[in-house]
Order: C-alpha cells, then sequence, then structure tokens
C-alpha cells in the first residue's frame, strides 16, 4: 500500500495491550469476547517489543493493560507496567475489580501501581457482577484511591436504556451505551428495535482515517476497531505498518470510510437482514461472513467467538 498524505500525518497517542482474551466473567456485551476457556496471552518478551516499537513511532503517550482480565496474569501485569512506566510511557489498566474480594487483598494488588498507574478504569455493571450481592468493585476503588491512584467506573448499560451515552475509544466515565459486536451482536441485539440497515452509512464511534489510538493482542495483531487489523506488528514494525497505512485502500476500513456498514454490505453484495440493532451489528455481521476473503484482516478467531490460538 503507498500511504496518503493524510495516512501519513496520523499520529498514533494510544497503544491498548489486550494482554490476554482470557477473562473469569464472560459477558454479554464484551467485544473480544472474553471468557475463561479463551487463550492468546502476551508474554514478557511480546511486551517488550510493542514498547520498543512505540518509542520508535515516536508519538505513543499512553500505554493501556487490558483483556479480557489483565489481573489473571497479575506478575505479567506487574511487569509490564513497570516497563512501560520506566520508558517513560502513562500508563492506564482496565479490570473487572473480581481479584479485590476483600481490602487487604485490594491494596495488596495495587500497592506495587502507587505512583506508576495513571489511570485505573474499573467496569461495575450487572455484566460484571454488581448486582449480585458482591462489592469488588468498590472495594478496589477505595483501595485505589487511599493509594493515590486515579480511578473512575465503567459502567455499560443494558440495551433498553434510551440515554446513554455511545463509547469511543477508551470508555468514557459514566453510564455507556452496548456497541452490538463481538457477543453483544448475539447475545443483546434481538433486545432493541432492528432499524433499517441502510441507514448505517457511517461508522459513528472509530477514528478510522486518522487513529488516536489502537489495540494490539498477543499474536501481535493491530487493530484499529476490535477484529479489524491493519498489520501484524510482530511480522512488521509498528512504524511502518502506520506509515504505509492507506485507510482507503483497506478492504474493510476503505468501504465504512466511504459509506459505513451499509457499503460494505453493497460493496461486497453480502446477504443481509432488513433490520439491525446499530452500526456495529450490521458492520460485525457482514464482516463475520467477509472472513473467509479477508482472513488477514478480519482476525484474530478469538474475535469473532472461536477460542483457541491463531
Amino acid at each position: 500500500m503507498v500511504a496518503s498524505a493524510a495516512a501519513r500525518s496520523t499520529e498514533l497517542s494510544g497503544l491498548h495491550l489486550l494482554l490476554t482474551y482470557e477473562c473469569n466473567y464472560e459477558c454479554d456485551h464484551c467485544f473480544v469476547w472474553g471468557g475463561p476457556s479463551q487463550n492468546g496471552t502476551m508474554t514478557v518478551e511480546t511486551i517488550e517489543t510493542i514498547l520498543t516499537q512505540a518509542e520508535e513511532l515516536g508519538t505513543i503517550e499512553w500505554i493501556y493493560f487490558e483483556g479480557g482480565e489483565a489481573f489473571l496474569y497479575y506478575k505479567l501485569l506487574c511487569s509490564g507496567v513497570r516497563l512501560a512506566a520506566k520508558r517513560g510511557f502513562k500508563v492506564g489498566i482496565v479490570t473487572n475489580a473480581n481479584w479485590a474480594a476483600t481490602d487487604a487483598e485490594a491494596t495488596k494488588c495495587l500497592k506495587p501501581f502507587a505512583g506508576i498507574v495513571e489511570d485505573l478504569s474499573i467496569s461495575d455493571d450487572e455484566y460484571h457482577g454488581s448486582n449480585d450481592g458482591t462489592r469488588h468493585t468498590h472495594i478496589a476503588r477505595q483501595a485505589a484511591e487511599r493509594l493515590g491512584i486515579p480511578v473512575d467506573f465503567i459502567t455499560v448499560a443494558e440495551p433498553e436504556a434510551a440515554n446513554s451515552q455511545g463509547v469511543v475509544g477508551q470508555l468514557p466515565a459514566g453510564e455507556s451505551a452496548v456497541l452490538f459486536r463481538g457477543r453483544a451482536a448475539e447475545k443483546l441485539a434481538a433486545r432493541v428495535q432492528p432499524k433499517p440497515w441502510q441507514q448505517f452509512t457511517e461508522c459513528p464511534w472509530e477514528e478510522l482515517r486518522h487513529p488516536e489510538r489502537v489495540h494490539v493482542d498477543a499474536f501481535g495483531n493491530l487493530h484499529i476497531c476490535q477484529g479489524i487489523s491493519i498489520g501484524n506488528l510482530l511480522e512488521r514494525p509498528l512504524t511502518e505498518i502506520m506509515h504505509e497505512f492507506d485507510p482507503d485502500t483497506h478492504p474493510i476500513v476503505g468501504p465504512l470510510l466511504a459509506g459505513g456498514p451499509a457499503e460494505l454490505v453493497d460493496r461486497y453484495a453480502l446477504t443481509h437482514e432488513q433490520g439491525y440493532a446499530d452500526a456495529c451489528h450490521l458492520c460485525y455481521s457482514s464482516r463475520c461472513k467477509l472472513r473467509d476473503k479477508f482472513p488477514g484482516f478480519l482476525t484474530p478467531s478469538q474475535m469473532y467467538g472461536s477460542e483457541g490460538s491463531e
């Protein structure tokens, strides 16, 4: 691909490491199909490779560690956080706080991150056990506040909620709407009134032309949106991937920029329903149909509900 001037001017500032696809929860709204039987976990060597490439790119400010559930691999998480901070990056963690059964346990887990982690985002909603009588999230938040770790809750509303805001990049504090991609497309989409597929003529949530943050998984896949790869930084350097990325010629990003998920349907003559829950629902459903045609761009299988390593 030959990069356009617009693509070359992109300044990526955030790199979100999917430390593992494994999770102790199996939430219905999960973008990445996280669950107890998922696999694909980074090594320290992979983290070091990613951080080196982030340094070489020269524009990365934030490194986030998420999953899955990053705390399932606690020693690896601690090593990754220390390595990222030592290289001068701002560091964030996303967690469901299931590890915070007591104040003593929460404090012990979080103490190594005091003075290093600049954002601890805790998932706190019905999908993460907040209504089952446990108080893990609140215990974790209180421990973080005592240790001086900046902390806030991430809350994803039920599909029927009318006033939730959509998510963009790192989930904002407060209540956010479900985006019907990943497991949510299968588990939750039927709970909302479908809208005509032709109306989804843009991607409303992701910045596809000038991404400010991307995700990278244990296999090296660089996701501009979960499940849409723009390269593999274990095969090609991040600097090369970003310099050569031309969104208009990417077989998935290009149509999305030209006319949204509806353009994916039209351009590739896909079979489809008449209505979908939202733009993500149509996009994800279309991508599932295109995986055999574009396996290198619509990867890994974990992002599409299949367990096992790539």
